[in-house]
């Protein structure tokens, strides 16, 4: 388990985050912190903000006005090239439809992710290999992802989430397109990385899933957090 002296350290700081698109209003102020070895559920209704949210600590978007820290980093000052490579280093992210390429075996999406670091194509298979292992998924390693089922390309999608030892791993409707046994052992997997230290922020609709995985549930309206609550640990 993550001992409390690891937790003592906010990963992420959100503070006052506004987004507007076109006069749109995505989030409207929004304050948060998370702590290392946290797993976080974000809940909320279609269009509350939630997958936004997600967007802004991965850096893929910038806000309109407050701001986004990330390990000390203030995402949104950064230039897009460093932030392209901070966000390969740092932030691992697992999308409800998986987001795999079609051309590349489940081995070779895993290593890309380490090679577009800079990292040897040889020493990132080999830690791809790892994770295969880890995930117990070794014996589809080589195989398309057209022919892996879809609790296997979620899990090949975790395996690439993870590549770079992410200090943030970010999962936007992880078993959204999966079906019950499937999600089941997705929500599995994401709690044993939690227990072992993975620091976790979970976007789901499902709260069976929140009450699984998670510590904390935040909930979102309207672009504002309008709650947030300690959640008991998994039986």
């Amino acid at each position: 388990m993550v001992t409390e002296d690891i937790r003592e350290e906010a990963v992420v700081r959100l503070d006052g985050v506004r987004k507007e698109y076109g006069g749109t209003t995505a989030l409207d102020g929004v304050s948060l912190e998370i702590r290392a070895g946290e797993a976080v559920a974000v809940m909320g209704p279609s269009g509350c903000g939630k997958s936004t949210l997600l967007n802004m600590i991965a850096g893929l978007d910038r806000p309109t006005a407050g701001s986004v820290v990330v390990r000390g980093e203030n995402v949104g000052e950064l230039g897009e090239r460093v932030l392209a490579l901070y966000r390969r280093r740092h932030i691992g992210m697992v999308f409800q439809f998986f987001n795999l390429i079609d051309d590349l075996s489940a081995l070779d999406n895993v290593a890309l992710a380490a090679q577009l670091t800079g990292t040897p194509a040889r020493q990132a298979r080999r830690r791809a290999l790892e994770l295969f292992d880890e995930l117990e998924t070794a014996d589809r390693a080589r195989a398309y992802p057209a022919v892996l089922s879809g609790g296997e390309r979620q899990r090949v999608a975790v395996a690439r989430a993870l590549m770079n030892r992410p200090a943030l791993l970010l999962a936007d409707e992880p078993t959204g397109a999966l079906d019950s046994r499937t999600g089941e052992q997705v929500m599995d997997l994401l709690l044993d990385l939690n227990q072992i230290g993975q620091t976790l922020v979970l976007v789901t609709h499902d709260e069976r899933l929140a009450r699984r995985c998670a510590s904390r549930l935040v909930l979102l309206a309207d672009g504002r957090v309008t709650g947030e609550h300690t959640l008991e640990p998994a039986a």
